[in-house]
This record gives C-alpha cells, sequence and structure tokens, in this order.
C-alpha cells in the first residue's frame, strides 16, 4: 500500500506548505542571486515563529473555543428548556407540596423581573445549605403522588432518553446528573406493583429518592430562570407566572 495511505490531510498539507516555503526562497536567490538576504529573512522567519504560534494558539484558537463553547452552552440551555417544559416544572410543583418547610426557602424562590445576578447568586447559596425534608411517608397523599409520579415519569421515558442521548450534556454535569436522579426514581417506581402496600422503610427510601431530584431539581430552575432572565425575557415572563413556588401564581395577565 502506498504511504499517501497513511498520512492524513494535516500531515500532506504540511510537506506541501514546507516545500511552497521551500521553493519560493530557492525562487527568491535565483532572482536576486543574493545568499546573505536569504538566509537573513530565514533566520528573522524562524525567530518570528514562536510568537506567531503563540498568537495561534492562545489568542485566535481561545476565541474559536470561547465562541464554540457559547454555541454549545446556548444548544444545551434549548435542552434544559425542553426538559422543564416537558418534565422539570410540573414534577417540582408536585414535590413541593410535600415540602413542610416549603415556607423557609420561598422568599428566596419568588423571581420577579427586578432580580440581579446578585439575587440568583444568594438564592442558590440558600438552596445548597438547605437541608430537605420531605412527608412522603406512606398516607394517602404520598401515596396517590408517588402513582402519579410513576405513571407520569414512564409516559415521559423517551423523552428523557433522548435527553440523555444528547452529546453537550457532557458540558454540564448537574443536570446529567439531574436526570440520572430523574431516571432512577421512575425504575424504582415502575418496578413495584402496588405502590400502596410498600413497608415504611421502603417509603422513606423513595422519600430520599425525591429529595435527591427536589434539591438537584431546584438549583437547575434557578440557573434557567437566570438564563431566561438574560436572554428571553418572554420567555422568562411565562416562567415567573407559573412559578412553582409561588401560590399566588397565575398564567393570565392581570391589570
Amino acid at each position: 500500500m502506498k504511504l499517501s495511505k497513511y498520512l492524513g490531510w494535516k500531515v500532506k498539507l504540511g510537506i506541501f506548505l514546507i516545500f511552497l516555503s521551500a521553493l519560493l526562497y530557492v525562487a527568491n536567490y535565483l532572482i536576486f542571486h543574493d545568499l546573505h538576504e536569504v538566509l537573513f529573512y530565514i533566520g528573522i522567519d524562524t525567530a518570528f515563529l514562536p510568537i506567531e504560534i503563540l498568537f495561534v494558539v492562545l489568542v485566535i484558537e481561545n476565541a474559536i473555543s470561547s465562541r464554540e463553547k457559547k454555541q454549545m452552552m446556548e444548544k444545551l440551555n434549548m435542552v434544559i428548556g425542553a426538559f422543564f417544559s416537558e418534565v422539570g416544572t410540573d414534577l417540582l410543583g408536585a414535590i413541593t407540596k410535600f415540602d413542610p418547610d416549603t415556607e423557609h426557602i420561598k422568599d428566596d424562590l419568588l423571581i420577579t423581573t427586578s432580580w440581579s445576578e446578585k439575587d440568583f447568586k444568594n438564592a442558590r447559596k440558600t438552596i445548597k445549605e438547605f437541608d430537605y425534608t420531605l412527608n412522603i411517608n406512606g398516607d394517602l397523599e404520598s401515596i396517590e403522588f408517588l402513582i402519579n409520579a410513576k405513571k407520569f415519569l414512564v409516559n415521559r421515558r423517551k423523552f428523557l432518553l433522548a435527553l440523555l442521548e444528547n452529546p453537550n450534556l457532557l458540558e454540564h454535569e448537574t443536570f446529567t446528573e439531574l436526570l440520572w436522579a430523574v431516571f432512577h426514581l421512575m425504575e424504582e417506581l415502575e418496578n413495584r406493583d402496588d405502590i400502596s402496600k410498600l413497608p415504611k422503610a421502603d417509603y422513606n427510601h423513595l422519600s430520599g429518592d425525591v429529595v435527591r431530584i427536589y434539591s438537584l431539581l431546584i438549583l437547575e430552575w434557578l440557573q434557567y430562570m437566570e438564563h431566561l432572565m438574560n436572554n428571553y425575557p418572554y420567555l422568562f415572563s411565562l416562567a415567573i407566572r407559573t412559578n412553582p413556588f409561588d401560590p399566588q401564581s397565575h398564567v393570565e395577565i392581570s391589570d
């Protein structure tokens, strides 16, 4: 087999450019017959080469990488938006009803159009330090929640799997962790035939799974809301009017 089959296009291009450069220097010598000048310029070009490499690698490549990362994060935020539209907001609203301590964090989650970056930062700090307790203890209300959650998540299995197949998720570890937590709860519920007749310890276990989702979901929701505020005011307006932590929220716009 020929050697060219083993050479990539970058190697071939490099060889071609080196050959072209040598050819131009030879042509310069043949035209002007001044070997000293040719060697002088070769020396100058060689001395400047590290600076050129520095400029290309650290400046231009960094600018290109930043632009590509920004575009990738924009696509990822679209994925996160789809998640909240199909699953996240409804799931968050359902779980909130079992949080006896909602009043302690409600004020930090009543987002308004006047919020600043500092407000979101303070809210995230409060949520990260908060100790969650959910009343999913096997009473009729919590059993109904678990049954509905099972049906809700199983019906959206294909949608959730499609999200996991998105390669951009590798750049967003917290959202990936949230998806895995949701999948885990779905599998736990799906493998129980009769959720209404479980041991007390099993309800406590399921409650822990829901708490894991709840804590991750609130943080992701805050980041998504900040993204909407900074980039999509019209979507942010709707998100505020459907805030699951605001008992007074309603989608209709009143005078």
